[in-house]
């Protein structure tokens, strides 16, 4: 039996390879795992998605949008969102 192929948003899946230098959840745990914290990809991916729920509620913060936990989440997974995030960083970065 086959895995089930999950569900796919309106805009696509977010994906941190899509990114010229990001890695899949696995290389993340593999690596985090190399160095001493023992990590699977789920692990990586929960990590993941707990930080841009807490970026994505401070943004809801400071534009004043009423939120519950439901739209945290969906705003934080969603693929926009997270390339967003990515080029800001990015930006100040360089």
């Amino acid at each position: 039996m086959s895995m089930p192929k999950g569900h796919k948003s309106t805009h696509g899946y977010a994906t941190v390879t899509s990114i010229e230098s990001g890695m899949d959840y696995r290389t993340i745990a593999d690596t985090m795992t190399e160095s001493g914290y023992k990590m699977n990809h789920a692990t990586a991916r929960n990590i993941f998605l707990r930080a841009m729920k807490k970026m994505a509620t401070q943004i809801y913060d400071l534009y004043d949008l009423p939120s519950d936990e439901d739209d945290i989440t969906r705003t934080a997974k969603h693929p926009r969102f997270q390339e967003s995030l990515f080029e800001f960083l990015d930006e100040i970065n360089s």
